[in-house]
Formats: structure tokens, sequence, C-alpha cells
């Protein structure tokens, strides 16, 4: 039986291993190929896995023509913005939702609904005419317009608050708590997970969310990472180890703050029931 419970374990082991190997293979490629020229990214006969001269002149030359600095904080802007939105918006909705009863409730809950179950480029051109009647194309507001109100975050958090006893409520109204002492005060610190899990959620769509960057703000100073480099591809000929440099540094920061908060990451996907 032990030895059957080794071979098992080490047969799980291996295919852990392979499954992780796999996942890790795109990335190793597209590091590998940051450092070689274009004759050998294109090679195929011989095929050239790793760089003969690491060409550490493509981060440069990206670096060079490429205002990265400008485009993190545009992003990162654009992220923490719309977690803060996000949050706090679908926080109060949640709550609203799931532990208040005012006329319509269900009915407006299910335009929430109704949301989430359309395609989201239904809302591109509405949005887009907002943004402009405001004049605020090629800003930070225009990036965060569509996060503002986050109708799957008012769907996970109701489900959070509906978790939680009424009793808590009853209690907390003895005490002399008014609705929103109750909320901020007692129930808001209950759901800390599910805040968490949509803050991670939301991080990963803002960071790789491409088409509204590219359609509302077309200025180069205003561009993110994800939109920056779909114009650094050409049309005709690419140049694959600068795009590679490029989408290298793009990583650098999402995957520096995985590391650090990975047990967060991993307690608030597996909190919510979702997956990455």
């Amino acid at each position: 039986m032990a030895q059957q419970k080794r071979l098992t374990r080490l047969f799980v082991h291996l295919l852990l291993f392979t499954g992780a190997a796999l996942m890790i293979l795109p990335f190793g490629w597209m590091l590998l190929t940051s450092f070689k020229t274009v004759t050998e990214s294109t090679s195929m006969n011989p095929f050239v896995f790793f760089p003969s001269v690491w060409k550490w002149e493509n981060y440069v030359e990206v670096l060079q023509q490429n205002n990265f600095f400008r485009l993190y904080w545009n992003t990162f802007a654009m992220v923490f913005l719309r977690i803060a939105c996000s949050i706090v918006f679908s926080a109060m909705a949640a709550y609203a939702f799931a532990r208040l009863k005012f006329p319509g409730r269900n009915f407006f809950f299910g335009l929430v609904l109704f949301q989430m179950m359309v395609p989201t480029q239904i809302f591109i051109i509405p949005q887009y005419l907002m943004v402009d009647s405001l004049g605020m194309r090629n800003t930070i507001f225009a990036l965060l317009f569509p996060g503002l109100v986050s109708a799957f975050g008012t769907f996970l958090l109701r489900q959070f608050f509906m978790g939680l006893p009424k009793e808590l409520e009853e209690a907390a109204k003895l005490d002399g708590c008014n609705i929103g002492q109750t909320f901020v005060r007692i129930m808001l610190p209950l759901v800390r997970s599910g805040m968490v899990a949509l803050g991670i959620f939301t991080a990963l769509f803002a960071f790789k969310d491409l088409m509204w960057p590219m359609i509302v703000n077309t200025n180069s100073n205003a561009a993110t990472l994800s939109s920056a480099l779909a114009k650094i591809q050409g049309a005709y000929s690419v140049d694959y180890p600068e795009l590679m440099a490029a989408s290298v540094l793009a990583i650098a920061p999402m995957l520096v703050l995985y590391i650090i908060f990975q047990k967060q990451f991993i307690e608030g996907v597996a909190t919510s029931g979702g997956k990455l």
C-alpha cells in the first residue's frame, strides 16, 4: 500500500509538472525570442531555440521608441481607479440588492444580470459618445469610464452579502446603528475576501483591456501597455524580437505583483469560486 501511494503521488507530481511546463513554455519562448535577431526568430530550418548571441539591444531600442514610464503610469492609474470604483460602487449596490427591500429590487437586479449576459462590445459606441460629449478623450478618466460600475462585481458581492446571517443586522440595529453604519462597520468587513477577489478580477480585466483604450485614447501619451503593444506590431512586417521585448517589459510589473501577493491572489480566486 505504501509503495502504491508513492507511485500514485509520483504520477500526480509528474502530471502537474508537465502541465506547469506547458504553461511556462510560451513565456520562456517569449523571453528567449526577445534576445534573438529577426533572422533567428523567423528561422524554421534550422529551428533556433536559444539565441546565438544575446541581443540586449532589442530592449534598448524598445525603450527608446516607446515611453514605457508613461505607459506604466497610464495602465496602473487605470487599474487602480477601476479597482477602487468597482469595489466601492459594487459593494453598495450589492448590499442594497441583497439586504434591503425596496420597490423594483428584482427588476433592477435583472437589469444588472442582463448587462452580464450581452457582449461588452454593444456598449462601446454609447460609452464613446458619452466620453466624447464630456470632452474627456485621451485622458485617464476615459480609460476609467467603463469600469465605474461593475455588473460582475455587484453580482459577486451580492452572493457574499446574502450568505451573512440576519442576526448581525438586527444586533446592529439594537445598538443604534443606521443602515450606513451597519453597512460600513458590520457587513463590509465580513465580505473582505469577496472584495479581494473582485479586486483581483478587476485588475486582470483592466490590465488586458485592448479595444477600449485603442478607441478612446488615440494619443500616444494617453495609451496603455496593451494598446501600445498592438501598435508596435506592424501591418506587413513585424520585428518579433522587439515585440517580444516590449511584451516582457509590459508583463514584468504584473508578474512582480503576483509574486509578492501570490497568497492573496490564490485565496481570492478560491473564495470566489472563479478562475483566472
